[in-house]
C-alpha cells in the first residue's frame, strides 16, 4: 500500500521547511505518518496480511528514529511535529 502523489505532494508542501524540501526529518516523518495512517486502515480488512504487517512495523520504527533524532537536535522542532501530526495524546 503507498499513498498517492497528489497526497506525497500535499504532506511535502505542508511540512516543508523551505521551497523544494523532500528530505528534512519533518517531511520524511509526515510522509511515513500518511503511509502508516493507510496501511492501518488497509489490516482492518485485512487481517492475516501479515508480510504487509511487517512492513509497517518497519515503519513505524523508522518514523521513532527520525523523531528521535529531531528531539535530540531541536526539543521544539520535535514538539511542534508531533502535535501538528497529532501523534501524541
Amino acid at each position: 500500500m503507498s499513498i498517492t502523489l497528489e497526497e506525497k505532494a500535499r504532506v511535502m508542501k505542508e511540512f516543508a521547511t523551505k521551497e523544494g524540501d523532500t528530505g528534512s526529518p519533518e517531511v520524511q516523518v509526515a510522509i511515513l505518518s500518511s503511509r502508516i495512517a493507510t496501511l492501518t486502515e488497509h489490516f482492518k480488512t485485512h487481517k492475516k496480511d501479515n508480510h504487509g504487517r511487517r512492513g509497517l512495523l518497519k515503519m513505524v520504527a523508522t518514523r521513532r528514529k527520525l523523531l528521535d533524532y529531531v528531539k535530540g537536535k531541536d526539543e521544539a522542532r520535535y514538539q511542534d511535529l508531533i502535535k501538528r501530526l497529532g501523534l501524541r495524546r
